[in-house]
């Protein structure tokens, strides 16, 4: 059975404009990566864990802010890994998630080394415009801003 990750695109509406939050991974190995490695909050389901409901912990684990609203599935994708990725759309009013507080992870840091470090496992988030998210997003997930801009009627 294929892995099952779960997501939230949240986006906010500025001067008629969409911006998606994406957020930026932290740790060692992404510190001088950016376009092409922001993603939307997502992480893997556990066993027997409702796939919103694993949507909402991981978005919350790697901000440290629930996200409140109406949440509208905006279907699925199989990356190339193999792994399924289900998402909701969520619009929020504000920017407030600009202010987050991420999970840690602990990585043996520099490898070989023995010295366990801890890092964030989001370093960075931003609300971008569609035409930013195109660069800044890992390419796997766009089909999901494309079921979003879908969901919305956003034609290019």
């Amino acid at each position: 059975m294929p892995k099952r990750s779960a997501g939230l695109v949240v986006f906010i509406v500025r001067d008629n404009k969409i911006k998606i939050l994406l957020v930026h991974p932290g740790g060692p190995f992404f510190t001088k990566k950016d376009n092409g490695h922001w993603g939307i909050p997502k992480g893997l389901v556990e066993n027997n864990e409702n796939i919103l409901d694993a949507a909402i912990r991981e978005f919350e684990e790697e901000t440290g802010i629930k996200p409140e609203g109406e949440y509208i599935s905006i279907g699925e994708i199989k990356q190339n890994s193999g792994k399924i990725v289900h998402a909701w759309a969520l619009e929020v009013k504000d920017d407030s998630l600009l202010n987050f507080k991420s999970n840690t992870f602990e990585l043996e840091w520099p490898p070989g080394s023995g010295k366990k470090q801890s890092f964030p496992e989001v370093d960075k988030c931003g609300f971008f415009t569609l035409e930013e998210v195109e660069k800044k997003i890992t390419p796997s997930q766009i089909p999901l801003i494309n079921n979003l801009k879908a969901h919305l009627k956003i034609n290019d």
